[in-house]
């Protein structure tokens, strides 16, 4: 029974019609992907480019930093680790920030890219804002927020991953 639905006709969804809602909702991620993106490829740059901050010790030096944040943070051990080679600690996070910002403005491998995002904050968040009271004046765990809509969606639409997978379809196939 159809309930006074013809059926003759196929609905305007399926003949390739799409209201601005439709299209609204196929790009709603695109704004967070470009914003954390350009945010990431930024904090990347400013890290490397920034001679205080790649120091095991002085004012506004990585170093000084973990030192500052050890006895508050969730996971001391973490911070330990960092403290182990912290111009090479501030390197590693600076290159993950750029790949995963140029990741995710592009659309490469978006998934995975998130992830490493997600990692990134995560990690941040339990060593350097963890003591932030109330939470929510510590960033790291928002923009963890942030990234997990794009882990379980990716980058499906204007990016590289789409054309790839445009590549990848039979000519008139299915996704």
């Amino acid at each position: 029974m159809t309930y006074g639905m013809r059926t003759d006709t196929p609905t305007p969804y399926l003949q390739g019609d799409r209201n601005w809602r439709d299209t609204a909702t196929r790009y709603a991620l695109l704004p967070l992907r470009v914003f954390l993106g350009v945010t990431f490829i930024y904090a990347g740059l400013d890290k490397i480019t920034n001679s205080a901050f790649m120091k095991s010790s002085g004012a506004g030096s990585l170093g000084d930093t973990l030192h500052s944040v050890r006895d508050s943070s969730a996971i001391p051990a973490m911070v330990d680790l960092a403290l182990k080679s912290p111009v090479g600690f501030g390197y590693a996070i600076a290159l993950g920030e750029l790949a995963v910002g140029l990741g995710t403005l592009f659309g490469l491998l978006g998934r995975v890219a998130a992830l490493g995002g997600a990692l990134i904050s995560l990690s941040l968040w339990l060593t350097v804002s963890w003591a932030s009271d109330p939470y929510y004046y510590g960033n790291d765990l928002a923009y963890l927020m942030a990234w997990l809509p794009l882990v379980l969606a990716g980058t499906p639409y204007l990016s590289l991953d789409a054309i790839w997978r445009a590549r990848r379809q039979p000519a008139g196939g299915f996704r």
